[in-house]
């Protein structure tokens, strides 16, 4: 029989071998799907989330979440996610990116060689051969976030909406991220009164 000790130490083992095992699946957010080329997208396979939120449906069991890249856009209720309301101009945003889309003539995806942290696709879109993250960004319904999380490997897409950033000039709601918080703790508040 082992003693304590012996016992105590392999069983630290075991724990530091399954957080090595967790950690490094984690990081494994290699895009399997084409990437950094533009992909044709169906018209007819596309379904709008919300302002910087796009699925495409490509086959019956094949769904792919796309977060799109240079823009934050506010947010709608999303009660799953521990917000019931929504934001000021969140539904204004969805509507504009609804539109864009339902107008569109051809939509191109261009992905980025990594997922995001929960497994969708990074990427823009180009509607018409126009990056729609320049378009929303120049409309007033979204943020730039290439300040924050860099070009992700496309340099003059990046560029493109800081530059739509700086002549749109200040939005007139929060910051989604600090609305996001905001909600998330209002939740966890609400969730401590019962």
């Amino acid at each position: 029989m082992l003693d304590t000790r012996a016992t105590r130490t392999i069983l630290i083992g075991a724990l530091l071998c399954l957080a090595v095992a967790a950690t490094a699946e984690e990081r494994d957010r290699t895009q399997t799907r084409p990437s950094l080329q533009r992909v044709a997208v169906p018209l007819h396979l596309i379904d709008v989330g919300d302002g910087d939120t796009v699925s495409i449906q490509w086959t019956g069991d094949d769904r792919e979440r796309v977060r799109i890249l240079g823009i934050d856009t506010p947010e709608v209720a999303h009660p799953q996610m521990g917000w019931n309301y929504d934001q000021p101009f969140g539904r204004e945003a969805a509507a504009f990116a609804a539109g864009a889309f339902a107008a569109a003539e051809s939509v191109e995806l261009l992905r980025a060689a990594e997922t995001d942290g929960y497994g969708r696709t990074l990427g823009y879109f180009f509607i018409n051969g126009l990056n729609y993250s320049v378009l929303v960004v120049a409309a007033g319904y979204a943020v730039e976030t290439v300040g924050h999380y860099g070009d992700n490997g496309f340099p003059d897409e990046a560029a493109s909406v800081l530059a739509a950033a700086e002549v749109a000039g200040p939005v007139p709601f929060e910051a989604p991220y600090q609305f996001r918080r905001r909600m998330r703790e209002m939740d966890q508040w609400e969730r401590g009164k019962k």
